[in-house]
């Protein structure tokens, strides 16, 4: 019985996974995501970037399991930012900082790279590994200033990739979505379910081990 272990502390997965008949364990990794970038080449492509990071998070996360968990499981870990006027965007540093940010892209439109590793283990040894990223664009609305204010009070786009959500209170101000909207989330399920398959597991195996009580 395959046991799914979400590297992320992310809400907006967990739901995602939930609401797909899915729960999963959750383990947050503690890596050093600058660090990461660092590492990487200064002209990464976006989507390098995002699963470079989705797969640091599941290594991480996939070294620390006991050997109970670690003896039949798949690793999911992600990562997303919004890539916008050629440079990405993660998690807003403070409330100006994200006032910026939605002065910027209020009335335009995004791109949402989320970056999936999977990782399979079979008797606490990792027996196979992908990573892919999936992308959606995403159209903004313009809020009105004292709407803006009001969201910026709320906390949530300190908490989000791009300063904003769709399944939140910033979805007040998305206009539409091209593509997966699961993936402006912080999850594809398309994504997730193609590199399962190509791991051997099926979303109905998943369900049967990974049910919710």
């Amino acid at each position: 019985m395959t046991r799914l272990v979400l590297g992320s502390a992310s809400p907006g997965r967990l739901k995602v996974l939930r609401q797909s008949g899915v729960e999963p364990l959750v383990l947050a990794s503690g890596v050093d995501e600058d660090m990461v970038i660092e590492g990487l080449q200064p002209d990464a492509s976006p989507g390098t970037v995002v699963a470079a990071l989705a797969r640091a998070k599941a290594e991480h996360v996939a070294a620390s399991l006991d050997g109970t968990v670690a003896g039949d499981c798949v690793v999911v870990g992600c990562d997303s930012m919004l890539y916008l006027d050629g440079r990405l965007c993660g998690k807003p540093q403070s409330v100006d900082h994200a006032r910026r940010l939605w002065h910027s892209m209020s009335g335009r439109s995004g791109q949402l790279h989320t970056g999936h590793c999977v990782i399979r283990l079979r008797n606490a040894e990792i027996v196979d590994s992908l990573a892919e990223t999936a992308i959606s664009t995403v159209h903004f609305a313009t809020p009105s200033p004292d709407d803006l204010e009001a969201y910026l009070a709320s906390g949530e786009p300190l908490r989000v990739a791009g300063g904003f959500t769709l399944d939140g209170l910033g979805g007040w101000f998305v206009d539409g979505v091209d593509g997966d909207p699961s993936n402006v989330i912080g999850l594809s399920l398309p994504l997730l379910r193609s590199l399962l398959q190509q791991l051997g597991l099926s979303v109905a195996a998943l369900w049967a081990a990974n049910a919710g009580t």
